[in-house]
């Protein structure tokens, strides 16, 4: 059921408005703007500068910006201000693990001096870990709609002091799938709250969403839906399939900054991730069929220098905040034009410059027009060139080499310790045949030649060769003690 008053929009544009020279005159708290300018923040992003003040006041918010415009900030303040005048929760939903570890690290920076505690609530990590988290009595909740929905069912997480409620790339939530999940928790979380909805896209999912559970939110535009950083110069191969890789050898050549691979599946990354080292480049991957211990080693080795090129799938397309990254590769285009605009918004942060490459086979004609039209910008072809030489791969090579190693002996092999030989195969001949004068007679059993199925099956067969069928019959007691000891 919709909130009163919902439905209606306030629109406020930000091209407008000069930009602000520092964080002073947002409405935020002193202690609160003196972290701010200790952590480095000096000049408000455009979306800061208009959603921060609107937050503050306690009113719902819809922001639109660009990835990497500083949306995290942009939510994180005025919830921290107003828990600590309201003394209730918050709830943040993402999308992803690395995004809400990503937004944890942010909410600790600025408040764990005046005690903030804070609760990860993601799948991949342990429930059990996270059921203390949640008996700590956390200010902040961060999770992911399906691991959250979890606790929920299991009773082990109540919603109900739950003020402040934000969804951060709600348009990817949706994207994943989560919109039955998000429906159950906005029912759940109390009506008398303030919902803050970021995002760089606005399907109309989202207007259905901002109709229904918010209360006569303000939209905060900074630009355009799909608009993509004006720092991020773009550019376009048309390349077949089997040539993408030395392609790629090429680029990794040309460029020696840190790099960002995109590919569309999982199985993809993981045979560009093998390609990439071959090339004699380090790489980590990051896709489903990592662990989350996994998926946070590659990131922060990512980080800190360890890997020089990281390979992902659409998981790592969404705030991912990696300052420095030189050059995004879409190795193949994404399966929806959005994702291109955050993929390629990886690079070109906090108003550095940028490059994005993406390659294109023929056929994908259409799904460049879908780009080009979204991003209201015609991408520039470039020509291949010359290609480097076909490496060897080494994937496979390293399978061939484990194929044709000589196998360990068993330490029960017969050639190893005091072991007798193995006993010569028995010919035909040397079978023992039952006695002619031991068939037929009472008290005798004839020799079993290969083990007592094999005996079995004979006599029932041949009960002329072995005496008659010596089985007991159905409902019949057997004769003597010989009969039990080899039927029972």
């Amino acid at each position: 059921m919709a909130p009163a008053g919902a439905g209606s929009l306030r629109f406020i544009m930000t091209q407008e408005t000069p930009a602000q020279p520092n964080f002073f005159g947002l409405n935020i708290a002193p202690d609160l703007l003196a972290q701010i300018e200790k952590l480095g923040y000096k000049i408000p992003t455009p979306i800061q500068q208009k959603a921060i003040p609107v937050g503050v006041n306690g009113e719902d918010l819809i922001g639109i910006a660009q990835t990497g415009t500083g949306k995290t900030l942009a939510f994180a303040t005025p919830m921290l201000q107003r828990l600590a005048i309201s003394k209730g929760k918050g709830l943040v939903l993402l999308p992803t693990r690395e995004l809400a570890l990503q937004v944890d690290e942010t909410l600790q920076k600025l408040g764990k001096m005046y005690g903030l505690r804070t609760a990860v609530l993601i799948g991949g990590a342990s429930m059990g870990t996270q059921i203390r988290m949640i008996k700590n009595r956390p200010h902040v909740f961060v999770a992911t709609p399906g691991r959250l929905i979890d606790h929920l069912q299991q009773k082990t997480v109540s919603l109900a002091e739950v003020q402040v409620l934000v969804l951060d790339e709600a348009d990817r939530m949706l994207d994943m799938g989560f919109e039955p999940q998000i429906k159950k928790i906005l029912a759940v979380v109390p009506k008398e709250r303030q919902t803050m909805l970021f995002s760089a896209t606005m399907p109309e999912k989202i207007s259905q969403i901002a109709r229904n559970y918010m209360k006569q939110p303000v939209r905060v535009e900074v630009a355009r839906s799909g608009t993509v950083a004006e720092q991020v110069d773009q550019e376009m191969f048309v390349v077949q399939k089997a040539d993408k890789l030395r392609l790629l050898d090429r680029l990794l050549s040309e460029y020696h900054g840190t790099v960002l691979v995109f590919s569309r599946t999982k199985h993809g990354a993981k045979k560009i991730a093998v390609s990439v080292r071959a090339m004699g480049h380090s790489a980590a991957e990051i896709h489903s069929n990592r662990s989350l211990a996994q998926r946070k080693e590659a990131l922060s080795g990512f980080k800190t220098g360890r890997y020089r090129v990281l390979v992902a799938t659409d998981i790592a397309a969404r705030g991912i905040d990696v300052t420095g990254i030189e050059l995004v590769i879409n190795f193949d285009l994404p399966n929806q034009a959005e994702d291109y605009v955050h993929r390629i918004g990886r690079t070109g942060r906090a108003g550095q410059k940028g490059k994005a490459i993406s390659f294109a086979s023929p056929e994908q004609r259409r799904d460049v027009q879908a780009i080009e039209n979204l991003i209201r910008i015609r991408l520039p072809i470039k020509p291949i060139g010359e290609l480097p030489a076909h490496r060897p791969n080494a994937a496979r090579d390293q399978v061939d080499r484990v194929e044709w190693q000589p196998r360990r002996p068993s330490r029960f092999s017969h050639t190893r310790g005091n072991f007798p030989a193995r006993r010569p195969a028995r010919s035909a001949s040397s079978v023992p045949q039952p006695s002619t004068a031991s068939v037929g007679q009472p008290g005798t059993k004839p020799s079993r030649p290969h083990g007592q199925k094999r005996f079995r099956s004979a006599i029932a067969h041949h009960p002329d060769q072995y005496g008659g069928d010596t089985r007991p019959k159905k409902g019949s007691k057997p004769e003597s003690r010989e009969h039990v000891r080899y039927f029972r």
